[in-house]
């Protein structure tokens, strides 16, 4: 009986250690595109989310004049990417709905349902032009199915102040597939200032819409990271772009510095790890986190990509936008694929670049 219960304790203590173990990210590999390809008559770029579904990889593309994504195949070889063949590019044109001509669709992330074949959207919408932010349901043929109500704090008026670019940008599906996360790129200006060269109080929101009731039903406040490189220009920023929860409320957040002065190389790129812990606030209901106490979601680097520059084409780690579940490696580990939103080169010399991680379990 005594070695029986020895045996107990030690595999609980050994499941309580699977069961917090973190991750480890390891760059793998790099695949460029080539500038301006086109398929379908439209020019690969700005791909500014990805998500993986039922074999396929799809990518919206940030154009708010020609609104749309891409289908795609990724062909691996081991731990490279060897080719992406892409498949379609379906626009969000639907004529029989007001929505699309009466919302500002700039579009910032993507994620599929493969239960419905249903395409989900997040848009950063136009504070400057009084355009809502929003979060969108459409057919595979990119017809409205579906408009989520968003809490009214995210709705730009006199009192819900948003920072214009700095609205919704990232989103996942959650792990058990009854809903799905959508995070800020920017602090609320009720919630916090932008972050700076010092350490300042910069919590952007990331917000659980639950599927069966299509609402919001719970919401963490993530803090942001202060600026590390020294000011060569005027553009001195830092956000969140993206967002991927790998298992039960565990989170890999993109955090992206970009500063202007620095040419092709203004951009710091670090992966976290963040967690929602037993005393992590739900600040759902709460207007201004200025003149609240919360908890935020806990946090640790996980992978900072000035660490591995000179593996990467030009020494260049560019606007990474986008992050998805790639293929399981033959070892068993999972992986990671990253890609960059290239601006179609409207600001110089950027790469559509896609990146492959292998995350290791300690």
């Amino acid at each position: 009986m005594r070695f029986f219960l020895l045996y107990v304790f030690f595999l609980s203590v050994f499941l309580s250690c699977k069961t917090n173990a973190q991750a480890e990210l390891v760059l793998l590999d790099e695949f460029v595109l080539a500038d301006s390809i086109k398929s379908n008559n439209s020019v690969i770029g700005g791909l500014s989310g990805v998500d993986f579904a039922n074999g396929y990889y799809y990518f919206v593309v940030d154009d708010s004049r020609k609104p749309r994504f891409v289908k795609s195949k990724i062909k691996f070889d081991k731990d490279t990417i060897t080719s992406i063949d892409f498949i379609d590019v379906i626009y969000l044109n639907d004529s029989t709905e007001t929505f699309y001509n009466n919302t500002f669709l700039d579009l910032e992330s993507i994620f599929v349902d493969e239960e419905t074949q249903e395409i989900n959207f997040v848009s950063e919408g136009s504070i400057v032009k009084g355009k809502s932010p929003s979060v969108f349901t459409t057919d595979a043929l990119g017809k409205l199915v579906h408009n989520y109500t968003i809490p009214s704090y995210f709705i730009p008026n006199k009192i819900a102040k948003l920072k214009h670019n700095g609205a919704f940008e990232g989103s996942s599906k959650s792990v058990d597939n009854k809903g799905f996360w959508i995070a800020m790129e920017s602090p609320l200006i009720v919630d916090g200032d932008e972050p700076t060269f010092k350490k300042t109080s910069s919590p952007i929101r990331i917000t659980y819409f639950d599927k069966t009731s299509k609402k919001a039903t719970k919401q963490f406040a993530y803090q942001l990271e202060h600026i590390t490189k020294p000011s060569k220009g005027k553009v001195n920023l830092n956000g969140l772009t993206a967002i991927l929860e790998y298992k039960e409320n565990h989170f890999f957040i993109i955090e992206r510095t970009y500063q202007s002065g620095y040419g092709a190389h203004g951009n710091i790129i670090r992966i976290f790890e963040a967690t929602v812990a037993n005393e992590t606030t739900n600040i759902l209901n709460v207007a201004s986190l200025r003149k609240t106490d919360f908890i935020p979601l806990k946090k640790k680097l996980l992978f900072n990509f000035e660490n591995v520059e000179n593996k990467l084409t030009d020494g260049i780690i560019d606007n990474i936008e986008g992050i998805t579940f790639g293929p399981t490696l033959a070892n068993g580990n999972k992986s990671l694929l990253l890609v960059s939103d290239d601006n179609f080169q409207l600001y110089g010399k950027q790469l559509n670049q896609l990146l492959l991680l292998e995350i290791v379990e300690k």
